[in-house]
This record gives C-alpha cells, structure tokens and sequence, in this order.
C-alpha cells in the first residue's frame, strides 16, 4: 500500500481517538465552548501554533515563496510583530474571561457592536476554514491523483466537521498538541535534508534569482506592507486566539504561551519559507509551476527520502485539518452565545446548547466548503479574509483595553465602517467610482481608514463611557 495513504490514515484514526477520548469531558457550556477554562501553558502554546500555521502559511505563504523567495516573510512577520503587544494583552483578556470577542464587544461597547462583531466574523472565519478544506484537497489529490481536487475538498471537509463537532474546545486543543509536535519535528529535519539534496545551499541560490534572497525581493514597500500589516492586524484581533486564552488554566498561563507561541511561529514560519525557497531551486518547471500553493506537499512527494516525505505530508495534512478545525468551531461558539443563547433561548439547557452548537458546526462547515469551491487564488482569499477582520474588529477590540475615550457609537462606525469597505472593494461599481490607481490595490488601507476614522471621530464627539463600562477592561480591575 501507499505509504502517503498510510501515514494519512495513521493520523486520521489518531486524530479522531483524541477527539472521541476528549468526549466524557464536555458536559456543559463552559466544557465545549473554553475547555472549562482549565488548559495549562503547554497545551495552550500547542493549540496557539496549530490554528495559527495553516493554509495561510503553508499554502498561501508557500506560494509566495516559490515565486518571490525570502520577501514572502514579510506577511508572517506581521503576525510575530503583533504578538508583541499580544504579550500585554492576554493577562487582561483572561481576567475578563468570557466565551467570545461579541462578548467583550458588549460588555465594553453595546449590542449592536456585538451583532456586527458576530457578521465580521463569520465572514472572516468561514473564508479562512474554505482556504484549509482547499489545502487538504490538494494533498488528497498529489497522495491519490485518481480524488479530484474538488471531491478531496469535500472529504476533507467532512472530516473537519467530524472531528470539531464531536467534543468542541477541548477535542480542539488536545488535537493541536499532537499536532503541533509532530509538524514542529518534521518540518525541522526536512529543512536541511532537502538542502543536501539540491547540493547544498551555494546550489539554492545560483539556482534562483538574485531578489529571491533581498529584504523587499521584487516587491515595492507598499506590497510588503499589504502582505505585513493584515497579518498584524488579524494577529492583534484574533477571536481564535482570545477564545485561547479565555480557556486558560490562569492569567499566568496566558502569559507564558504567548512567549512559547512567539518562538514558535518565528522558527516554523521562517522554516516553511525556506523550504519553499529550496522546494523552488529544485522544481522550477512542470506541474508544481503551474500550482506553487503545493509546492511543499509536492517537495514532499518528490524531493525527499520516501519515509520522511510521507510524515512531512502527513504533517501538513495535519495542520491543515487542525486549523480548520478552529477557524470552524470559532464562529459556531458566535452563533450560539451570541445568537441562540443571548437572543432565542437565554435558558437553554447545557444538552440543548450542546446539541446546536454541533449543528452550527455541521451548517458552517457546508458554508466554507461552498467558498472553498468557488475559491482560484488561496493568498487572495487570505488576505480578503485577514482584512475583514483586520479592519473591522481589530481596532475597536485594542481600544476596549487600551483607550478609556472609545464609545459605543464609535465601536459601531468602525466594526460596519471596515466590514463594508473590504466586502464591496473589488465590486464593479467601487472600481466604476474610483480612479484604477486607487482600486488596484488591496482593501486593507481604505477599509482600515474607514475604520479608524469612524472609531476615533464618533467617539470623540459622543459621550464618555461610564466607569462601569470600563472596569472589566482595566488592568487593575
């Protein structure tokens, strides 16, 4: 048999046994939605790492590497730029300990502001869980060339919404932790391994341009920034990420994984660019140049000894199927604390809660498959999505904690201002009203514009919040 098909089918049955033995654990709200606010530092590093590494950066980033060399680092930098600050913010945001972002949107702001927060989302997330499902085809198509791309998306996606419906948070992070370990391993030794194998690294760079190895590559300051700043802004904002943290053990335990996830990310997103890079020295022509987005899954298949190949796909299918499984379960926890529970049913019992959110699972998961079909570039639709979020949330969810002056009605300006502008941008009648100098580019700087000017505008010309509002949200609180 195939050894391809064997690790995949190792790690499927793993991966299910993780969930199906984290089920006795989830008896209520608390249990399925944070883990019942009990993950220690390590599990929580793992859990960060694994829904943050994903399609984005194994295929998008990949992408970008194969074609534009050591630049492509420039959006992953983004994100270690916004752990940083993270560092600041996770204490608070454990202290506050909730169940999602449209939580904090009311409890600071109001409930309009926590209804738009639940759109942003949905929208944000749902796109990023379509670009895995493409991934995990991608890989089911190189393993067994006889699945379609297309039919693999659909089998992954049934995976994916398997393996998230089953035992909700807690299946989800204890998942992330094999995950993590086993992708951080592979990805370590592939690296030099296949750098013997293209003749050593003078071999790399004769083979490839001269702007593959430069800060900017071929790209001008303003592209850079266009890849660096949603990242940044997604980092900052990321509901995954909160939800994490709200799921701590402690506001010490919060603390911890952010260093641990910082290191991590810096040495694993650096190692897929650079495998990509050499991936590229070695298969500049055929298949793989026609779809880069595969390249590491390609490299794996055809530039490494066969057994480490097989664990490198099997490490990338892994990842893949882990970061889909939290950008799926994130916004079903929004649409039933935020929407069932707040609004239809606030006296649901924890079986009927239990029992939604699985459907919201199910409902969502045929959502993103349905954009993941219709979906060309992985990188397009990650920036789409990282700048919906960037924009719309992420500056109102920094003020909640650090700027005592925003209000409601500038949190709601803001959240609708950044929505609108990234969802409309690359529309007829946008481009039909602007000059093309303007259209041409990302959504990011006009939609996160929009948004600022809205948060800080309407905020100053409207009343104070009260003490009240603020107290949750201050450090000594």
């Amino acid at each position: 048999m195939n050894l391809y098909a064997v690790v995949l089918g190792i790690l499927v049955v793993v991966l299910l046994g993780v969930s199906l033995a984290r089920v006795g654990s989830v008896k209520t709200r608390a249990d399925y939605l944070v883990a019942g606010r009990s993950l220690p530092a390590f599990v929580l590093i793992f859990t960060l790492l694994s829904s943050w590494i994903g399609s984005g950066s194994l295929l998008a980033g990949a992408e970008n590497a194969y074609r534009h060399g050591f630049a492509a680092l420039w959006q992953p930098a983004g994100g270690w730029a916004g752990l940083i600050l993270i560092y600041f913010v996770a204490p608070r945001a454990r202290k506050f300990a909730q169940f999602t972002i449209p939580d904090l949107l009311e409890a600071r702001y109001n409930q309009t502001a926590r209804v738009l927060g639940v759109i942003a989302i949905l929208f944000t997330y749902t796109a990023i869980t379509s670009y895995q499902l493409i991934g995990g085809g991608d890989i089911l198509h190189l393993v067994f060339p006889l699945v379609s791309a297309r039919h693999g998306q659909e089998i992954i996606a049934a995976f994916v919404i398997v393996f998230t419906a089953i035992a909700g948070m807690s299946s989800v992070a204890y998942m992330d932790v094999a995950i993590g370990l086993l992708a951080t391993g592979t990805l370590l030794v592939a690296l030099p391994v296949l750098t013997h194998e293209v003749g050593g690294w003078g071999a790399v760079r004769a083979a490839l341009p001269a702007t593959h190895f430069a800060v900017l590559g071929d790209f001008t300051g303003l592209r850079a920034m266009e890849l660096f700043l949603p990242t940044c802004l997604l980092m900052l904002g990321n509901q995954s990420m909160y939800q994490k943290f709200f799921s701590a053990k402690s506001e010490k335990d919060a603390t911890r994984a952010v260093v641990g996830w910082f290191v991590g990310i810096l040495i694993l997103e650096t190692v897929i660019v650079a495998l990509a890079v050499v991936g590229s020295a070695l298969f500049r022509t055929g298949e793989v140049n026609e779809h880069p987005r595969e390249i590491l899954a390609y490299t794996a298949l055809h530039g490494l000894p066969k057994l480490l190949g097989a664990v490198l796909v099997g490490a990338i299918f892994a990842k893949v199927i882990s970061t889909a499984n939290n950008y799926l379960f994130s916004p079903a926890t929004n649409l039933i604390n935020d929407v069932y529970v707040r609004y239809l049913r606030p006296d649901a019992s924890n079986g009927n809660v239990l029992l939604v959110s699985r459907g919201m699972v199910v409902l969502l998961g045929g959502w993103s498959l349905w954009q993941s079909l219709g979906t060309g570039s992985v990188l397009a639709k990650a920036l789409y999505a990282y700048t919906i979020y960037s924009a719309a949330l992420t500056p109102v969810i920094l003020a909640a904690f650090f700027w005592r002056r925003a209000t409601a009605a500038g949190a709601v300006a803001s959240i609708a201002a950044g929505t609108v502008v990234t969802v409309f941008w690359d529309t007829r009648w946008v481009k039909a009203a602007l000059p093309a100098i303007v259209t041409e580019r990302d959504a990011i700087f006009p939609a996160l514009a929009a948004s600022l000017l809205g948060l800080f505008l309407i905020s100053l010309a409207t009343k104070r919040p009260s003490a009240a509002q603020l107290a949750p949200f201050t450090e000594n609180a």
